[in-house]
């Protein structure tokens, strides 16, 4: 309660913003946010989104208000006000996805394919507000067909959302494709009552400058964000974990070992 004092000064504070979230989510936030200003945002968060404590801590565990807003996009040409804003505070740069099993040197496909069978750990990191609506979405352009990595819905932009997977570098011509996908999206599936499809180009590394000038003359929204994996194991764990081919042998000692061990037992018995 001292500390929650100390924390909140102003008394219209703590009637209005910390005053509406459980006293243990309160606990959690001195306890691990001292910038003030990160603090708040993650009780308005927490309002916004009805967020449990264990979610709460998850999002700082992941650093989400660091994060928010950090990709590079075109939104303020593109979009009108305040709908500019909102997206560009949707977007995160880098994405996490610390909860997937896949090395360095993954194909676009095996990303994609690993996303979507963990797409509940993959819609908390994208953040509240995208349904999933299909992996691989087919769209037909002049009797062609083409298929789009992910596609999503936001509720809160009230808009499609179409995200193109890189495994590399960003590199100038996917903005090109993205506008394609995005303007083919708002023809032939967006509704009267829908704001403008978004795109958002997922590499692994980008350039800052490649990316200002790719997106610089495009008339559709895009934005563009990079991704990162679990980090490799360490080398000094390697040398300490057993082989596939000693797990091997031992899992055949142990089974010989139980079948004799039945043997023995038929016998005396």
């Amino acid at each position: 309660m001292r500390a929650l004092a100390e924390a909140y000064p102003d008394e219209a504070i703590v009637q209005q913003v910390a005053g509406q979230i459980p006293w243990f989510h309160n606990c959690t936030l001195l306890d691990k946010v001292k910038d003030p200003q990160e603090r708040l945002w993650y009780i308005q968060k927490t309002i916004q989104q009805g967020w449990s404590r264990s979610v709460l801590i998850h999002q700082l565990e992941r650093g989400v208000y660091q994060r928010q807003g950090e990709a590079m996009t075109n939104f303020q040409k593109t979009l009108p006000q305040p709908q500019s804003d909102l997206a560009q505070q949707v977007l995160r740069d880098p994405y996490n996805f610390d909860f997937l099993s896949l090395g360095k040197e993954a194909q676009e496909r095996e990303l994609e394919n690993a996303l979507v069978k963990h797409i509940r750990e993959f819609l908390l990191e994208l953040g509240v507000g995208f349904a999933f609506i299909g992996s691989q979405f087919p769209i037909q352009v002049s009797g062609k067909e083409y298929r789009l990595d992910l596609l999503f819905y936001h509720f809160r932009l009230h808009c499609f959302v179409v995200i193109d997977l890189k495994t590399v570098e960003f590199e100038p011509e996917f903005s090109g494709k993205m506008n394609f996908y995005v303007s083919a999206v708002d023809d032939l599936m967006r509704n009267p009552q829908d704001n403008p499809t978004i795109g958002i180009v997922l590499c692994k590394t980008q350039d800052n400058t490649i990316v200002e000038y790719a997106l610089r003359d495009v008339n559709k929204p895009i934005g563009v964000s990079t991704y990162q994996l679990r980090d490799a194991l360490p080398e000094s764990l390697k040398g300490n974990l057993p082989t596939i081919e000693e797990l091997e042998t031992q899992l055949n000692v142990l089974t010989v070992e139980l079948e004799e061990g039945i043997d023995m037992g038929n016998i005396t018995n």
